[in-house]
């Protein structure tokens, strides 16, 4: 699991459009790793995921710098602010026990209620609840 936050836990990212940014530069750079995205969660300003990486390994932090340097040129760009600091930084966590899995993946499908942003975690645009409730 892998939770990251914005610098002074400023919400660089508050409006659909820019949550659309984050999300799809996330998504883009796991992709091109080749990381098994399993639950996720996009925030104002900060993020989470779970998910497995290639049998092969990636280089781990060299995939979220480039989550983080392509979604603060992109955000700094519209806000004209070139260089700006956007993202402080990450944890990670290596899920091993069945138990931590499922309470991580949980915790990850529910966030966007605990935070307030909607009443039933499915209908948060943002997240992978609404995805895995529709796999069977």
């Amino acid at each position: 699991m892998v939770t990251a936050s914005t610098k002074g836990r400023e919400k660089f990212f508050p409006t659909p459009e820019r949550l659309d940014i984050l999300q799809n530069w996330l998504f883009t750079c796991l992709i091109e790793a080749n990381f098994e995205l399993q639950a996720w969660a996009v925030f104002a300003n900060h993020y989470h995921f779970v998910g497995a990486a290639p049998a092969e390994g990636i280089d781990f932090r060299k995939t979220l710098s480039k989550v983080h340097a392509c979604s603060a040129r992109e955000i700094n760009r519209l806000d004209e602010t070139a260089g700006r600091k956007v993202w402080l930084n990450y944890r990670d966590t290596h899920l091993t026990f069945e138990k931590s899995y499922l309470a991580r993946l949980a915790y990850v499908h529910v966030t966007q209620v605990k935070h307030g942003q909607v009443t039933d975690a499915p209908d948060y645009q943002w997240c992978s609840a609404q995805w895995c409730q529709g796999k069977d």
